[in-house]
Protein backbone atom coordinates (compact mmCIF):
# COMPACT_ATOMS: atom_id res chain seq x y z
CA UNK A 1 0.00 0.00 0.00
CA UNK A 2 1.32 3.99 -0.84
CA UNK A 3 2.11 5.60 2.05
CA UNK A 4 0.28 8.84 2.63
CA UNK A 5 3.52 10.96 1.16
CA UNK A 6 3.69 9.14 -1.51
CA UNK A 7 -0.28 9.67 -1.88
CA UNK A 8 0.48 13.33 -1.68
CA UNK A 9 2.93 12.76 -4.12
CA UNK A 10 1.17 11.18 -6.35
CA UNK A 11 -1.88 13.62 -6.12
CA UNK A 12 0.45 16.59 -6.57
CA UNK A 13 1.65 15.40 -9.64
CA UNK A 14 -1.89 14.62 -11.46
CA UNK A 15 -2.58 18.25 -10.57
CA UNK A 16 0.74 19.59 -12.15
CA UNK A 17 0.13 17.60 -14.99
CA UNK A 18 -3.58 18.78 -15.65
CA UNK A 19 -2.71 22.72 -14.97
CA UNK A 20 0.43 22.13 -17.65
CA UNK A 21 -2.39 20.67 -19.83
CA UNK A 22 -4.51 23.61 -18.83
CA UNK A 23 -1.77 26.08 -19.64
CA UNK A 24 -1.23 24.64 -23.41
CA UNK A 25 -4.76 24.84 -23.88
CA UNK A 26 -5.00 28.52 -23.29
CA UNK A 27 -1.65 28.76 -25.25
CA UNK A 28 -2.79 27.31 -28.44
CA UNK A 29 -6.40 28.78 -28.39
CA UNK A 30 -4.64 32.05 -27.21
CA UNK A 31 -2.41 31.69 -30.29
CA UNK A 32 -5.28 31.06 -32.64
CA UNK A 33 -7.87 33.96 -31.76
CA UNK A 34 -4.48 36.27 -32.49
CA UNK A 35 -4.23 34.60 -35.78
CA UNK A 36 -7.84 35.18 -36.51
CA UNK A 37 -7.52 38.74 -35.45
CA UNK A 38 -4.47 39.46 -37.72
CA UNK A 39 -5.49 37.48 -40.28
CA UNK A 40 -8.70 39.88 -40.32
CA UNK A 41 -6.91 42.93 -40.09
CA UNK A 42 -4.61 42.03 -43.06
CA UNK A 43 -8.27 41.36 -44.88
CA UNK A 44 -10.01 44.35 -44.42
CA UNK A 45 -6.32 46.19 -45.36
CA UNK A 46 -6.51 44.43 -48.38
CA UNK A 47 -10.11 44.85 -49.06
CA UNK A 48 -9.68 48.76 -48.76
CA UNK A 49 -6.11 49.03 -50.33
CA UNK A 50 -7.54 47.24 -53.22
CA UNK A 51 -10.88 49.35 -53.76
CA UNK A 52 -8.94 52.48 -53.06
CA UNK A 53 -6.36 51.65 -56.03
CA UNK A 54 -8.96 50.43 -58.27
CA UNK A 55 -11.03 53.27 -57.98
CA UNK A 56 -8.74 55.98 -57.89
CA UNK A 57 -6.68 54.73 -60.98
CA UNK A 58 -9.96 54.69 -63.48
CA UNK A 59 -11.74 57.55 -62.07
CA UNK A 60 -10.64 59.88 -64.39
CA UNK A 61 -12.38 57.63 -67.10
CA UNK A 62 -15.71 58.33 -66.40
CA UNK A 63 -17.19 60.69 -69.01
CA UNK A 64 -20.72 62.67 -69.32
CA UNK A 65 -23.01 61.59 -71.71
CA UNK A 66 -21.64 64.97 -73.64
CA UNK A 67 -18.10 64.18 -73.46
CA UNK A 68 -18.51 60.41 -74.34
CA UNK A 69 -20.85 61.67 -77.61
CA UNK A 70 -17.54 63.90 -78.44
CA UNK A 71 -15.83 60.80 -78.71
CA UNK A 72 -17.46 59.77 -81.64
CA UNK A 73 -16.28 62.39 -83.66
CA UNK A 74 -12.21 61.66 -82.86
CA UNK A 75 -10.06 60.33 -85.91
CA UNK A 76 -10.70 56.81 -84.15
CA UNK A 77 -14.34 56.72 -82.55
CA UNK A 78 -14.86 53.81 -80.10
CA UNK A 79 -15.53 50.47 -81.54
CA UNK A 80 -18.39 50.23 -79.75
CA UNK A 81 -20.79 50.94 -77.03
CA UNK A 82 -20.77 48.16 -74.20
CA UNK A 83 -23.81 47.51 -71.64
CA UNK A 84 -23.31 45.27 -69.12
CA UNK A 85 -25.65 42.91 -68.10
CA UNK A 86 -27.81 42.44 -64.79
CA UNK A 87 -31.68 40.62 -63.60
CA UNK A 88 -34.19 40.47 -65.85
CA UNK A 89 -37.59 39.86 -65.58
CA UNK A 90 -40.11 37.74 -67.70
CA UNK A 91 -38.17 38.00 -70.50
CA UNK A 92 -37.74 41.96 -70.19
CA UNK A 93 -34.39 44.08 -68.44
CA UNK A 94 -35.25 45.09 -64.63
CA UNK A 95 -35.27 48.70 -63.73
CA UNK A 96 -31.44 48.68 -63.08
CA UNK A 97 -30.93 47.14 -66.85
CA UNK A 98 -33.36 49.13 -68.31
CA UNK A 99 -31.53 52.41 -67.11
CA UNK A 100 -27.97 50.76 -68.19
CA UNK A 101 -29.61 50.58 -71.83
CA UNK A 102 -31.43 53.83 -71.87
CA UNK A 103 -28.25 55.63 -71.46
CA UNK A 104 -26.69 53.68 -74.25
CA UNK A 105 -29.50 54.04 -76.53
CA UNK A 106 -28.88 57.80 -75.57
CA UNK A 107 -25.17 57.57 -75.96
CA UNK A 108 -26.10 55.88 -79.92
CA UNK A 109 -28.04 58.37 -80.84
CA UNK A 110 -25.51 61.26 -79.64
CA UNK A 111 -22.95 59.98 -82.35
CA UNK A 112 -20.91 58.27 -79.72
CA UNK A 113 -20.62 54.98 -81.48
CA UNK A 114 -22.31 53.25 -84.01
CA UNK A 115 -21.99 49.86 -82.89
CA UNK A 116 -23.69 48.66 -79.47
CA UNK A 117 -22.44 45.99 -77.82
CA UNK A 118 -25.00 43.61 -75.38
CA UNK A 119 -23.03 41.44 -72.85
CA UNK A 120 -24.52 39.24 -70.68
CA UNK A 121 -25.40 35.83 -68.89
CA UNK A 122 -27.22 33.37 -71.26
CA UNK A 123 -25.86 30.51 -68.83
CA UNK A 124 -29.44 28.34 -69.22
CA UNK A 125 -32.46 28.16 -71.69
CA UNK A 126 -34.39 30.01 -69.56
CA UNK A 127 -32.25 33.23 -68.37
CA UNK A 128 -31.46 35.08 -71.35
CA UNK A 129 -29.94 38.70 -70.62
CA UNK A 130 -28.72 39.44 -73.73
CA UNK A 131 -31.93 38.92 -75.75
CA UNK A 132 -33.91 40.63 -73.43
CA UNK A 133 -31.28 43.66 -73.87
CA UNK A 134 -31.67 43.21 -77.78
CA UNK A 135 -35.56 43.40 -77.17
CA UNK A 136 -35.48 46.48 -75.62
CA UNK A 137 -32.40 47.99 -78.14
CA UNK A 138 -34.95 47.81 -80.42
CA UNK A 139 -38.01 48.59 -79.17
CA UNK A 140 -37.22 51.71 -77.03
CA UNK A 141 -34.85 53.17 -79.50
CA UNK A 142 -36.39 53.03 -82.94
CA UNK A 143 -36.22 57.02 -82.59
CA UNK A 144 -32.35 57.19 -82.13
CA UNK A 145 -31.85 54.56 -84.83
CA UNK A 146 -31.09 51.74 -83.67
CA UNK A 147 -31.89 49.05 -85.62
CA UNK A 148 -30.73 45.06 -85.83
CA UNK A 149 -27.74 45.49 -87.51
CA UNK A 150 -25.79 47.57 -85.19
CA UNK A 151 -26.43 45.34 -82.62
CA UNK A 152 -23.48 42.52 -81.12
CA UNK A 153 -24.41 39.96 -79.02
CA UNK A 154 -22.07 38.53 -76.36
CA UNK A 155 -23.70 35.14 -74.82
CA UNK A 156 -21.28 34.62 -72.18
CA UNK A 157 -20.81 37.74 -70.22
CA UNK A 158 -21.04 35.54 -67.16
CA UNK A 159 -19.14 38.23 -65.10
CA UNK A 160 -17.58 42.22 -65.43
CA UNK A 161 -14.55 40.23 -65.77
CA UNK A 162 -15.36 37.82 -68.58
CA UNK A 163 -17.29 40.42 -70.05
CA UNK A 164 -14.23 42.54 -70.75
CA UNK A 165 -12.12 39.96 -71.08
CA UNK A 166 -14.02 38.88 -74.34
CA UNK A 167 -14.53 42.26 -75.35
CA UNK A 168 -10.92 42.60 -76.23
CA UNK A 169 -9.85 38.72 -77.35
CA UNK A 170 -14.00 38.05 -79.15
CA UNK A 171 -14.82 41.25 -80.13
CA UNK A 172 -11.08 42.50 -80.91
CA UNK A 173 -12.29 46.08 -79.66
CA UNK A 174 -9.10 48.72 -79.07
CA UNK A 175 -11.58 51.33 -78.21
CA UNK A 176 -15.18 51.29 -76.34
CA UNK A 177 -17.18 53.19 -73.79
CA UNK A 178 -18.73 50.95 -71.00
CA UNK A 179 -22.18 51.84 -69.40
CA UNK A 180 -23.54 50.42 -65.82
CA UNK A 181 -23.85 51.89 -63.02
CA UNK A 182 -21.26 54.36 -61.01
CA UNK A 183 -20.50 51.72 -58.23
CA UNK A 184 -19.82 49.07 -61.11
CA UNK A 185 -18.23 51.49 -63.55
CA UNK A 186 -14.77 51.46 -61.59
CA UNK A 187 -14.58 47.66 -61.71
CA UNK A 188 -15.32 47.73 -65.32
CA UNK A 189 -12.87 50.37 -66.71
CA UNK A 190 -10.02 49.12 -64.15
CA UNK A 191 -10.24 45.48 -65.81
CA UNK A 192 -10.44 46.81 -69.04
CA UNK A 193 -7.80 49.45 -68.41
CA UNK A 194 -5.20 46.43 -66.92
CA UNK A 195 -6.44 44.16 -70.46
CA UNK A 196 -4.90 46.60 -72.53
CA UNK A 197 -8.25 48.34 -74.09
CA UNK A 198 -8.70 51.90 -74.42
CA UNK A 199 -11.93 52.41 -72.42
CA UNK A 200 -14.02 55.06 -70.82
CA UNK A 201 -17.56 54.55 -69.01
CA UNK A 202 -20.35 56.86 -68.84
CA UNK A 203 -22.91 56.44 -65.36
CA UNK A 204 -26.30 55.25 -66.02
CA UNK A 205 -28.79 56.50 -63.12
CA UNK A 206 -28.79 53.85 -60.41
CA UNK A 207 -31.44 52.84 -57.63
CA UNK A 208 -31.38 53.99 -54.40
CA UNK A 209 -33.42 50.93 -52.49
CA UNK A 210 -30.69 48.12 -52.49
CA UNK A 211 -27.92 49.98 -53.01
CA UNK A 212 -26.23 49.89 -49.46
CA UNK A 213 -26.09 45.77 -50.43
CA UNK A 214 -24.62 46.04 -53.61
CA UNK A 215 -22.26 48.28 -52.76
CA UNK A 216 -21.05 45.89 -49.98
CA UNK A 217 -20.60 42.95 -52.88
CA UNK A 218 -18.90 45.49 -54.48
CA UNK A 219 -16.30 46.19 -52.41
CA UNK A 220 -15.65 42.47 -52.20
CA UNK A 221 -15.76 41.94 -56.27
CA UNK A 222 -13.05 44.93 -57.00
CA UNK A 223 -10.27 42.97 -54.53
CA UNK A 224 -11.28 39.40 -56.87
CA UNK A 225 -11.33 40.99 -59.88
CA UNK A 226 -8.44 42.90 -58.92
CA UNK A 227 -6.33 39.40 -58.27
CA UNK A 228 -8.20 37.92 -61.44
CA UNK A 229 -6.86 40.71 -63.94
CA UNK A 230 -3.09 40.10 -62.03
CA UNK A 231 -3.01 36.35 -62.66
CA UNK A 232 -4.88 36.86 -65.91
CA UNK A 233 -7.85 34.09 -65.02
CA UNK A 234 -9.01 32.90 -68.49
CA UNK A 235 -12.69 33.10 -68.60
CA UNK A 236 -15.16 30.32 -69.12
CA UNK A 237 -15.39 30.82 -73.33
CA UNK A 238 -13.69 32.44 -75.59
CA UNK A 239 -14.22 30.69 -79.10
CA UNK A 240 -13.71 32.37 -82.33
CA UNK A 241 -13.20 36.10 -83.09
CA UNK A 242 -16.05 38.48 -83.69
CA UNK A 243 -14.85 41.93 -84.54
CA UNK A 244 -16.77 44.76 -84.31
CA UNK A 245 -17.64 46.67 -87.65
CA UNK A 246 -19.94 49.95 -88.52
CA UNK A 247 -22.91 48.46 -90.08
CA UNK A 248 -22.43 48.98 -94.19
CA UNK A 249 -25.68 51.32 -93.83
CA UNK A 250 -24.27 54.18 -91.79
CA UNK A 251 -20.47 54.06 -93.37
Amino acid sequence: MMTKEAEKKQKKKVREKKRKNTTGIKRIFSGVIKAAVWLTILGIFVLLATNVYVMASVSSRILSSEEAAALGGASEPPDCIEVLGASIQDGWPGRMLARRMDTAIGLYGAGTSKVILLSGDNGTNEYNEVMAMRAYALEEGRIAGVSEDCLYLDYAGFSTYESMYRLRDVFLADKAVVVTQEYHLYRALYIAKNLGIDVYGVASEGLSEGQFSRDIREIFARTKDFFFVLFDVQPTYLGDAVPLTVPSTQR
